[in-house]
């Protein structure tokens, strides 16, 4: 049972998912008559807050030829908690005939019920000052009320495609600013999602039925009531997986001394 070998990407494509939502986002910087003089696209890494926070403290008069680059948005998972209340009927199937050209390799693929899990993260918008923060969080509020939903194709093999809900749980905000006026100063802005994702299992493959037997007992109620008839179902030439073929019927006779 366990040690089946498989990877479905789910939870991978969760991730990718959820940062694709935060990779494009803008901001302006101006003068004193409001003039902008200047566009930054905000870089976005995935990684743990305090592993920026460390770097920006190592360098905080950017010396260094490569050095922390603010503002920036970095985002991590924090954590997976089963969903029971969107569990499915366990046993109910998904079929789908495999796509091929060559009729004798058509089966049906199959797969169970995916299993309902809430994947949890954590993103912060790491600035330099205060506006340039403001204006990150002020791209972000507005599309989640309090969730955004992206579409993801999960098990591609199956074609499924799942719209999943990226609720946003709350949002901190934090100014790491110590020491003197000459220490750099970093204002981080946490937000907490919950995505609520499926993960599946295994996906097994069946060939079509070509044949099938049937053995007719003349008295069930003996322990070993004797045989009239076997009715036997070919399918004629070679069929399709989603097709409904014809059939040569054969009907044996006998009775069992």
């Amino acid at each position: 049972m366990l040690g089946q070998y498989f990877y479905n990407e789910t939870i991978r494509k969760t991730i990718i998912a959820f940062g694709s939502l935060f990779n494009d986002i803008n901001i302006t910087r101006k003068n004193a008559e409001g003039t902008a003089v200047q566009y930054l696209k905000v870089p976005l890494a995935y990684g743990p807050k305090q592993k920026f926070i460390i770097r920006l403290e190592g360098d905080p008069n950017l010396d260094q030829k490569v050095a922390i680059t603010l503002p920036r948005i970095g985002f991590e998972i924090n954590g997976l908690d089963y969903a029971p209340e969107r569990k499915l009927n366990r046993i109910i199937k998904k079929r789908k005939v495999q796509n091929t050209e060559d009729d004798k390799l058509k089966s049906m693929l199959t797969q169970y019920s995916p299993v309902p899990w809430n994947i949890g993260f954590e993103l912060f918008v790491m600035a330099r000052n205060s506006d340039d923060g403001i204006q990150i969080v002020e791209q972000i509020l507005p599309f989640f009320q309090p969730e955004y939903t992206v579409s993801i194709k999960e098990v591609p093999e199956m074609d499924t495609i799942r719209d999943v809900p990226i609720v946003l749980n709350s949002v901190n905000y934090e100014d790491t600013y110590e020491g003197d006026f000459t220490t750099r100063r970093a204002i981080v802005y946490t937000f907490s999602f919950t995505a609520k994702t499926y993960v599946y299992g295994p996906v097994s493959t069946t060939k079509p039925i070509t044949k099938a037997e049937a053995t007719i007992y003349a008295d069930l109620q003996d322990k070993a009531p004797p045989r009239v008839a076997r009715v036997t179902e070919q399918a004629i030439g070679t069929p399709d997986a989603d097709d409904n073929f014809g059939f040569n019927e054969t009907i044996s006779e006998w009775v069992d001394g």
